[in-house]
């Protein structure tokens, strides 16, 4: 059992990795690169299986970082559907963390993604009924 004092993340875990130094900057902070590659795998997943198939990233909207990634640090993408068109798929992805030695988890990033279903040609193609 999981006992949070404060904020919690919102939706399932999707994705949950170590931060490494290879993935750091000048600085030693995580690459912002990195961590988005790592929302959009976790987002995909959700929108692969809600397509029944392939999709692709279209745009990342409303992308905010909060707080840097330390290395060592636990990451983990939480993912929330929050609509489904004809062909697209809007995903909410909420990154926490948790730094080696410490229990408590922190809130560094969030967005939204969008994708679309797309045919075995590439092409735009409608998301089943689920």
């Amino acid at each position: 059992m999981r006992l949070m004092t404060g904020p919690s993340p919102s939706g399932e875990l999707a994705l949950r990795v170590v931060a490494l130094e290879r993935d750091t900057n000048a600085e030693g902070d995580i690459y912002a690169g990195w961590l988005v590659s790592q929302m959009d795998l976790a987002a995909a997943t959700m929108a692969g299986r809600i397509a029944k198939g392939r999709t692709a990233t279209v745009c990342i909207e409303k992308m905010e970082f909060i707080s840097p990634v330390r290395v060592g640090a636990e990451v983990s993408c939480y993912t929330r559907l929050t609509d489904i068109g004809r062909s697209s798929i809007r995903i909410q992805v909420e990154v926490w963390t948790k730094d080696p030695y410490q229990s408590q988890e922190r809130k560094v990033t969030e967005a939204l993604f969008v994708f679309v279903a797309i045919d075995e040609d590439g092409r735009i193609r409608a998301v089943p009924d689920r």
